[in-house]
């Protein structure tokens, strides 16, 4: 470390000073000493033309754009009746903590991780209610999925794995993910609500009936306002977007709940009664947590695991380890590239620097998230928030990891978060994994047919696991159909083959 000798013009934080190398290359001098440096040395802060204010900011301004997953996983995984809000909040805190303090100290680059949206929907509304499992058997698919990601990453087959599922397929399972989750906050909310000849259709905003049940016609509308909420801050480049709609939209409904009071409606009256400030302690949520969701992967993840459903848990298991690797590569790449070679964040062939260290990171936070109780721990697209923000190193994550600690202690509060609030970043989030459908080249039916049948199969079956099958059926079947065969890689025909297997004789 070459230190700082001039005392009287002590340099600016932002403007690191550059020595000149033997071979004329421009490098930045290490800006501070003792622990500072220390810390400016592990991360290579300087070295990556960053201060700590710089990082600490991108830490603060990821941690914003993510921290609703905490309201919204717990919210989701509590209607699965055996673990509480509270103690999924709390599992979903120490996920993210872990997945992140990984990313801080093993791979040193400025992502975060957490359960991810579209694998916690997969967990709870098709391995649990439609498949059938139990929740700690869900958890077991979920640790050997982590553990099969953890062996393809150390002997090094994620780049085959990916380059030989077909493209327009792995751009439509996240679109399709993203389509189902809307409708889950869409159904949440009661927005979309059931109806016998139609079998679903929009809920009644009709006053004349605001009597009968109105908190059920404001959490609909609630949810509308959410969606537009997050749009608007989103449109105006507010970081916390998400997580400033879903105070905002809770805010309301309690507001429009108070007014319905006022007017003498029952339903109104219920909402704050069942509000108990006896339970606004965090102690009793790390209790639940002890109870109710850790290790139950190995207490109760292999009981009652019927052989009839070996197929469906191979298949559920490898589409976890597969979209996990997809939306973890696709979310690194994508906003590193971003982000440009000046950034650091990319090497000399375009790719990004310790890409396998972050897959690494990711299995095992996987595998860590299924023994505290959750579902598929990924690296979060919304990290790229602050890798705009100026975040290159780890200690962006760790502020990331801090702030999630720290969050863990307000899960009574969380818990007065309506579902009808959170729905509304439901239906964004299934916005944001829509974006990418524009790259489908829906002028080939052999790349438009699977495409359209991964999205549409899963909202429409409510199944993420049936869309991808569809796709990668419809897929090789065209291409066998029209003399293509060579097009068909032997991992896609494996795949097809299990999932064929597993509608004929499982499902």
């Amino acid at each position: 470390m070459v230190e700082n000798q001039n005392t009287e013009e002590p340099k600016q934080e932002q403007q690191p000073e550059t020595v000149v190398a033997a071979e004329g290359e421009a490098v930045a001098t290490p800006q501070y000493g003792g622990f500072l440096g220390a810390v400016d040395n592990f991360f290579g802060i300087t070295k990556m033309k960053s201060n700590f204010k710089t990082e600490m900011l991108a830490g603060l301004t990821t941690f914003m754009t993510m921290v609703y997953i905490l309201m919204v996983n717990a919210g989701m995984f509590s209607e699965l009746g055996v673990v509480s809000y509270g103690a999924m909040f709390i599992v979903t805190a120490l996920a993210a903590i872990v997945g992140t303090l990984l990313m801080a100290f093993l791979a040193k680059i400025p992502f975060a991780q957490a359960p991810g949206m579209g694998l916690n929907a997969f967990f709870v509304y098709t391995i649990c209610f439609t498949m059938g499992y139990s929740y700690a058997n869900a958890l077991l698919i979920v640790f050997c999925s982590g553990l099969l990601f953890l062996l393809l990453t150390i002997v090094g087959a994620r780049k085959a794995i990916v380059r030989s599922v077909p493209q327009a397929i792995r751009i439509a399972i996240p679109a399709g993910i993203g389509l189902f989750i809307a409708f889950v906050g869409m159904q949440n909310a009661g927005l979309v609500v059931p109806e016998a000849s139609t079998g679903v259709t929009l809920a009644s905003f009709n006053l004349r009936v605001f009597s009968n049940d109105g908190v059920s016609m404001i959490a609909a509308a609630v949810s509308i306002l959410s969606l537009l909420m997050i749009a608007i801050f989103s449109k105006l480049r507010i970081k916390a977007a998400m997580v400033l709609g879903i105070i905002g939209s809770a805010i309301l409904y309690y507001i429009f709940c108070a007014i319905g009071l006022a007017a003498g409606s029952a339903s109104c009256k219920a909402v704050f009664d069942a509000i108990s400030f006896e339970d606004l302690s965090p102690f009793q949520a790390f209790a639940d947590f002890g109870n109710q969701a850790f290790a139950q992967v190995f207490i109760n993840g292999f009981k009652e695991i019927e052989s009839a459903k070996i197929f469906d848990f191979i298949a559920a298991l490898i589409a976890f380890a597969m979209v996990d690797m997809f939306d973890t590569i696709g979310t690194l790449m994508g906003t590193c590239q971003a982000a440009g070679k000046e950034s650091g964040l990319l090497d000399e062939k375009g790719e990004v620097k310790n890409i396998q260290r972050a897959l690494l990171c990711d299995s095992i936070a996987t595998c860590t998230g299924a023994i505290l109780g959750t579902s598929t721990v990924t690296t979060f697209v919304e990290s790229s928030a602050g890798v705009a923000e100026g975040g290159r190193t780890g200690l962006t994550s760790l502020v990331v990891a801090i702030l999630f600690a720290i969050a863990m202690f307000l899960s009574p509060i969380a818990s007065l978060v309506p579902s009808c609030a959170t729905a509304g970043a439901l239906m964004y989030v299934g916005v944001l994994m829509m974006r990418n459908v524009t790259d489908i080249d829906w002028k080939d039916p052999a790349a438009a047919v699977p495409a359209f049948l991964t999205i549409s199969v899963m909202s429409f079956t409510y199944s993420i696991s049936y869309g991808i099958a569809a796709g990668f059926l419809s897929y090789t079947l065209i291409k066998l159909c029209t003399g293509k065969v060579k097009e068909i890689s032997p991992i896609t025909a494996i795949l097809s083959l299990l999932f064929l297997f597993t509608f004929l004789f499982t499902h």
